[in-house]
């Protein structure tokens, strides 16, 4: 431990937002992270959700070594051999049939960004039309569409945005119906408050098909279907934001071949990079050629990089050498089973929800309540590290206490069943000092 580098750490950085630590951290290889005290971490949020393949797989180490001997970074208007194979392995072995023109930038909200702009130059219009516990970025016109949180005190959002009350199965927001019914019935609502309200302007209809910083909610099938037929009736093209969702996190390629859903923009981030700054926006070659004509343009210092596309080139290879994507959803099938054990023990654990290698598991003060139990998660949260385990946890009252379980697709069972020792052990002692706490005998 170097008690200066944690001064230094205090002293000048900002802080930015979020769960954030004590002790620094030098070292991250496979599920493990290291601190600056040299204790190991198991990490069930591969990173920023981002290292699916683990931290630091060889393959990625690797693919950086060659970049190195090639090139970082060229001037944006020359496209790198890398950048074109990547392009082709995309459009031919990745995406779902149509979506074949791709961009490469940096982040999941640049990859938004670029999306956007397209679906408005394209439709002549700007009305966007998110859905609440959506996260598509930080940046301007993204952040206009992100309901999840951290919207106050930042001025005045981009306009033509309007929200729909998410599908939510284990919180329907209309009583007396099932989740499904519930789910078509806000879409329904959502779009004639849009009908209503709109100007005439509509561009498109932005989702996430696994709403992850809302609560890991998956949508029922018959849900994704209707979104298509609601972007088609008002020529609205349809984006899918699948940062956490594309290559292999959910057990599939893309959740639009989970759904059988076909988007008119895919933007992809997070799974793309294996942990280094790679996001691509993914469209059909008309859309393409019009934008293409009216002056499309979307030009950064880093669009096109030959560093993070021959990561990506890697990451691709790697899922499909090491069979990742059926690993996924035997892992997945694996995690799941232990946290639905957890449920039967314990009945603050509401839901156990999501899909392949990501998982949400929702507490509770009550089952039938469904209050959320927002200290329980917050003290169970430390507890977990404390032991060994890094949880991520969304602790909103209108979103919950969720923790978003996203180890890396390389974890190993014998992993799983540390982290879900640590977890109920955490969460046994977290109960038992709440109740201390009350005077409960």
């Amino acid at each position: 431990m170097k008690p200066a580098l944690r001064a230094a750490a205090k002293e000048y950085l900002v802080r930015y937002g979020g769960d954030s630590f004590p002790n620094l951290f030098c070292e991250a290889r496979g599920a493990i992270v290291k601190d600056d005290t040299g204790r190991e971490i198991l990490d069930f949020t591969s990173g920023q959700m981002c290292a699916t393949l683990g931290h630091n797989h060889p393959a990625v180490v690797q693919a950086i070594a060659e970049a190195g001997r090639k090139a970082y970074h060229m001037f944006s208007g020359m496209i790198p051999e890398v950048v074109a194979e990547l392009a082709e392995k995309l459009a031919t072995e990745w995406m779902p049939k149509g979506l074949t023109k791709s961009i490469f930038i940096n982040t999941g909200s640049e990859s938004n960004e670029a999306a956007f702009r397209m679906a408005k130059l394209y439709t002549g219009g700007y009305e966007i039309i998110a859905v609440g516990g959506s996260w598509h970025g930080i940046t301007g016109g993204v952040s206009a569409a992100s309901f999840a949180s951290d919207r106050k005190g930042y001025g005045v959002p981009t306009p033509g945005v309007f929200v729909m009350p998410e599908p939510h199965s284990y919180r329907p927001y209309i009583s007396g119906l099932s989740a499904e019914e519930s789910a078509l019935t806000c879409l329904q609502i959502g779009l004639r408050m849009f009908d209503m309200a709109s100007t005439g302007k509509p561009a498109a209809i932005v989702i996430e098909p696994v709403i992850s910083a809302g609560g890991v909610l998956v949508p029922p099938p018959s849900y994704m279907r209707a979104l298509r037929k609601a972007a088609d009736d008002r020529n609205m093209l349809l984006i899918f934001d699948e940062a956490q969702t594309a290559f292999g996190r959910i057990g599939y390629k893309t959740a639009s071949e989970m759904f059988d859903v076909v988007p008119d923009i895919m933007s992809v981030s997070k799974t793309m990079g294996g942990g280094l700054p790679l996001a691509a926006t993914i469209t059909r070659p008309d859309i393409e050629q019009t934008n293409f004509e009216r002056g499309y343009s979307y030009y950064t210092s880093h669009v096109s990089d030959p560093l993070p596309a021959t990561v990506g080139l890697a990451v691709l290879r790697t899922l499909q050498e090491e069979r990742l994507l059926e690993k996924a959803r035997d892992t997945g099938d694996y995690l799941r089973k232990a946290l639905l054990d957890l449920q039967k023990k314990y009945e603050v654990i509401g839901d156990v929800r999501g899909a392949g290698m990501l998982l949400g598991v929702e507490l509770v003060v009550s089952p039938d309540t469904k209050e959320p139990a927002l200290e329980l998660g917050a003290l169970t949260t430390r507890k977990c590290y404390e032991k060994g385990l890094s949880m991520n946890i969304k602790r909103r009252p209108e979103r919950g206490s969720v923790w978003r379980i996203a180890p890396p697709l390389t974890v190993t069972h014998a992993q799983i069943d540390q982290g879900i020792a640590i977890l109920d052990e955490s969460l046994q002692e977290s109960l038992d000092e709440m109740t201390r706490g009350k005077g409960i005998a």
